[in-house]
């Protein structure tokens, strides 16, 4: 079950503000960029949240992938967008896969500042896990 897990919180995004509030503008943005990546899509869902007291509500969505999956949720109040990208490295190494897929949905919300990290999942070595 070795993979990479990556986040991100993006603040104060500059993207279109369609990506922000709209399912129709996010998920093809996703698809298009998960798939230039190398990854496969073999699911997915999404949920745009109703307007609340004149303003847009967000997008909540996932890709799973046969590797793993992709996960966005959008704050358009705020601007803000955080994802999630994780992949398994069972038949492949798709630690590239992932990084790329991480960049290219970053620059495309055009944050004015983040965060992101690495969390490396699974043992290396199925010796080095402790047994139950």
């Amino acid at each position: 079950m070795h993979g990479l897990h990556l986040t991100a919180d993006l603040y104060d995004c500059q993207c279109a503000p369609p990506l922000l509030v709209s399912e129709a503008a996010l998920a093809p943005l996703c698809r298009t960029h998960t798939q230039a990546a190398g990854l496969t899509v073999v699911g997915e869902k999404w949920f745009s949240f109703p307007s609340q007291n004149g303003r847009p509500g967000g997008v909540t969505g996932t890709l799973l992938l046969a590797e793993s999956h992709l996960a966005v949720h959008t704050w358009p109040e705020l601007g803000h967008v955080t994802l999630d990208v994780y992949v398994c490295n069972y038949a492949a190494d798709n630690t590239q896969r992932a990084e790329q897929l991480m960049h290219a949905l970053v620059a495309a919300f055009a944050p004015q500042r983040r965060q992101v990290n690495r969390l490396l999942r699974g043992a290396l070595d199925a010796s080095a896990t402790a047994p139950r």
